[in-house]
């Protein structure tokens, strides 16, 4: 990948802000350094921001994005507590990836808790991705506890086979370990893309009660020019 400097990933990300129809670009700051991206602003429901990161997380040469925009829901657009706390449980139960019986839920000023205990960790998740859309919420805490009964070698196993089947994906610059179903994943990746691909063959597999992401975002391999540059002045 030809590098990129920081005003260059900032055109790229504005561009992408424009381009996504559910955002509105003049609502939202835009800081990059060192390839870190910072979002600032204001929008007005919670999909709106998570839109926001994605949009420059699709940006090649982004090593990271902090989002720093606020959910601040218009006067006409608010709703109670109690009406958001209804579409959460609707949206639960119309989602058939979601095991809605095992969840149960509260609201607060707009804030949604989630809590239950579920066998996989996609269900986690999905759970999160089925209510953070809602018209009014401002956020998701998510408290889901997965119980998996999967040994943990077991979990390492599976995780390391699914990894190395990935045409994308470099073996020696990931490294997988398993604690009590935990799985900590550490290394180098090329692109936002490819994280995201590998968290969620993870996050699939069973066994995997948690994913804690210590992966970074290497596009011009600069991790492995070190290491390498490092080694030769040991000969």
């Amino acid at each position: 990948m030809i590098y990129k400097s920081d005003e260059e990933i900032k055109s790229e990300v504005l561009f992408q802000l424009g381009w996504d129809s559910r955002i509105n670009q003049t609502e939202i700051g835009v800081i990059v350094r060192k390839g870190v991206v910072t979002l600032t602003g204001m929008v007005d429901s919670y999909a709106r921001k998570l839109a926001a990161q994605r949009a420059a997380h699709r940006v090649p040469g982004v090593l990271d994005v902090a989002n720093d925009i606020e959910v601040t829901i218009p006067g006409g657009m608010q709703r109670t507590d109690s009406d958001i706390a209804r579409a959460v449980r609707q949206a639960l139960d119309w989602n058939t990836m979601v095991p809605a019986d095992k969840i149960h839920t509260t609201v607060s000023n707009g804030w949604v808790t989630l809590e239950g205990d579920v066998e996989f960790y996609r269900e986690r998740l999905d759970a999160e991705r089925a209510v953070g859309h809602l018209s009014g919420v401002r956020g998701v805490i998510n408290k889901i506890k997965v119980c998996a009964n999967v040994e943990p070698q077991r979990v390492k196993f599976l995780i390391e086979d699914v990894l190395e089947r990935r045409a994308d994906r470099e073996a020696e610059r990931i490294k997988v370990a398993v604690d009590d179903g935990e799985v900590t994943l550490s290394g180098a990746v090329n692109s936002w893309e490819e994280k995201k691909s590998i968290l969620g063959a993870v996050s699939h597999t069973p066994g995997v009660t948690a994913v804690h992401d210590r992966l970074f975002i290497d596009p011009y391999h600069l991790h492995i020019e070190k290491a390498m540059s490092g080694s030769m002045k040991g000969v």
